[in-house]
């Protein structure tokens, strides 16, 4: 397989703190992109604008590694065998369907295994690894390491679940994943205007339960911001996802926050 961009970017950071987007990309292989449904070609499910939000990382001195593929071409906050995560309804490692339970391919345009097994090798093995070897080198200098893995999701997605999500959505495999001086952090440092909550109907993906081992010295956390937070609400509504440029700088400094007080708690 010839990859028409790299599998994912990634910026080296000083810091105990690494930052994972698995699911901001936006390219697509030719035989992802030629059997999509039309609805599918819109990428509703994408994490939209999680780079942006989360663009002062560099002045923070925080490392980020950031999907350059959907999630349609393959879904790298699922394990490679494709194990469910949750008991509830939920998309697999290579998705069939939208949110919105609607296909995502044409009938009979689903590529061909082959693909799936290149997209394997060469997209979410890399980036997997990548996050272990940073992780390791972090641990290796600092002691320790954080990965903070880096979500959105519609407010409101009636096949994962019932009403509204709250803003922020913590995911720590039940506080598995991570030390509770981090969790307490960052639940302590959200502005009284945003709702939260921790283990709710996301407890964190494949990421944070298979690279959090507080026991070792590694921890990992995941959010789920509900992209209310930061999106246009009349566009969103129509599949046309653009900042709004009111919400962003509240959302902006809320983000900011959060990543000094995870690296406060690293200086500790």
């Amino acid at each position: 397989m010839i990859l028409p961009v790299p599998a994912f970017e990634f910026s080296h950071g000083d810091s105990p703190l690494l930052v994972s987007m698995p699911h901001s990309g936006l390219n697509l292989t030719s035989d992802v992109q030629h059997g999509l449904t039309e609805q599918a070609q819109k990428l509703p499910d994408t994490d939209w604008f999680i780079p942006e939000l989360y663009s002062d990382l560099e002045a923070l001195g925080v490392g980020v590694i950031k999907a350059n593929y959907s999630r349609y071409v393959i879904d790298l906050n699922r394990p490679i065998d494709d194990k469910p995560l949750y008991t509830t309804k939920t998309t697999g490692l290579f998705p069939t369907i939208l949110f919105e339970e609607t296909p995502v391919y044409l009938e009979g345009q689903m590529p061909s295994e082959k693909h799936r097994n290149d997209c394997k090798e060469h997209i979410w093995k890399p980036y997997h690894l990548m996050i272990e070897q940073e992780l390791a080198r972090l641990k290796a200098k600092f002691g320790y390491a954080i990965l903070f893995d880096a979500h959105s999701i519609a407010a409101e997605v009636p096949m994962l679940f019932d009403g509204r999500l709250p803003d922020f959505n913590w995911g720590t495999n039940e506080g598995k994943a991570c030390s509770g001086a981090i969790t307490n952090v960052v639940t302590q440092v959200l502005r009284p205007h945003y709702t939260q909550v921790l283990n709710g109907r996301f407890k964190g993906g494949y990421i944070t339960r298979h690279f959090g081992q507080p026991e070792r010295n590694t921890h990992a956390i995941q959010l789920e911001l509900s992209q209310a937070t930061y999106l246009n609400d009349e566009c969103a509504q129509q599949n046309q996802y653009q900042l709004d440029q009111e919400k962003l700088p509240a959302i902006k400094q809320q983000l900011g926050e959060l990543m000094e007080a995870l690296l406060s708690v690293a200086s500790e």
